[in-house]
């Protein structure tokens, strides 16, 4: 295998969201002729990711979810086991986290159906995470911006959820995935660290939920600073490309004069936009275009299906995949990645204005 690598490339392939939102400003900065204007609630949505990125990655090398998720590849009902934990881990992890710790157990399985069964897993990462605040950088940045309560958030997407939920659970008892063998299992081990971090999860949720205050998160980073400073490790040009598109959604706001009015369209335009550039950066631009908060937040959820673009979740998956799966195959589970996940984008549109046309 060639291991050479052209350095631009390479870096442009993994920060492209970076060097998009870093071009994106400059440019609409020169265009406006100043520099964008950030409010506190972006400076706080900020250092609430940041918080919530090193907790979640002190867990990950805690070894408690590796250690939780080894249970699934026992007894009967495996797919439905799988798409059921990432499904419910992406609500409380964020769905890059369930997929990151799902994904790879999932391949490590000797078992037929994978490359099926992955899929099934992305589409549940995407439906999941859309159910809670925290469960992508997306719905965070919708639930503050607004200033959103927990219940009404969760009673405009719930719809969304749980009726993907209800489909990936009768896919999952379909799909087929036979176990080869039984031997070569891995022993995942946790340390006492995750207790801690779990108490320093449940301080961040909290604070998303507006209970304590947003400093008092600033404990975690004291606690990684002083005990665990692996935990810091964490993306930061992820977190640079957020504070980026910030300026550039609030220059492309003064270039337009007036408010997105219209539910439909913000539904769709968000939902189609994303196919292209991903719902994460498609929120922070049209968050400040619309005051209809659940239409976006539909939309953008919608967005997460479908192409590989749509969500970030869709680029991990994939990405894991061709790594550890033979290449001769990787033609066929593109084109199936995209025919399920178009097929979830349009039932997501779909639902979206039965629903709309019901209330």
């Amino acid at each position: 295998m060639n291991q050479s690598k052209n350095p631009l490339i390479d870096f442009i392939s993994k920060q492209w969201l970076l060097i998009v939102s870093g071009s994106g400003l400059l440019l609409t900065s020169i265009y406006a002729g100043h520099l964008p204007s950030y409010s506190t609630r972006e400076v706080e949505v900020l250092f609430v990711l940041l918080v919530l990125f090193v907790v979640i990655n002190g867990l990950r090398q805690s070894g408690l979810i590796a250690r939780m998720s080894q249970h699934l590849d026992t007894g009967r009902f495996i797919a439905l086991k799988l798409v059921l934990v990432t499904f419910l881990l992406s609500m409380f992890l964020t769905n890059d986290v369930a997929l990151m710790v799902v994904v790879p157990i999932t391949l490590a399985l000797d078992i037929t159906g994978k490359s099926t069964l992955v899929i099934l897993l992305a589409l549940a990462a995407n439906a999941g995470s859309a159910l809670t605040p925290i469960g992508n950088p997306q719905n965070l940045y919708i639930y503050w911006f607004y200033e959103l309560t927990a219940v009404e958030f969760v009673r405009s997407i719930a719809p969304f959820s749980l009726v993907f939920l209800l489909i990936l659970t009768a896919a999952s008892l379909v799909v087929k995935t036979e176990r080869k063998a039984v031997s070569g299992r891995l022993t995942a081990t946790a340390d006492r660290s995750c207790y801690v971090y779990g108490f320093l999860l449940a301080g961040v949720l909290l604070t998303v939920l507006h209970v304590v205050p947003v400093p008092a998160a600033g404990i975690v980073i004291v606690y990684a600073l002083f005990f665990d400073r692996k935990a810091l490790r964490v993306d930061y040009a992820l977190l640079l490309s957020f504070f980026l598109f910030f300026g550039l959604a609030d220059n492309i706001r003064s270039f337009l004069a007036s408010d997105i009015q219209q539910s439909g369209h913000i539904f769709l335009f968000s939902a189609l936009a994303s196919q292209l550039i991903s719902n994460v950066p498609v929120t922070l631009l049209f968050a400040k275009l619309t005051t209809q908060w659940d239409a976006l937040l539909w939309g953008v959820n919608a967005g997460g299906f479908g192409s590989l673009f749509g969500s970030l979740a869709n680029l991990i998956v994939y990405g894991i995949y061709i790594k550890s799966e033979d290449r001769a195959h990787i033609g066929r589970f593109t084109a199936q990645f995209l025919l399920m996940g178009y097929a979830a984008f349009f039932i997501a549109i779909g639902l979206y204005f039965l629903l709309q046309h019901g209330g």
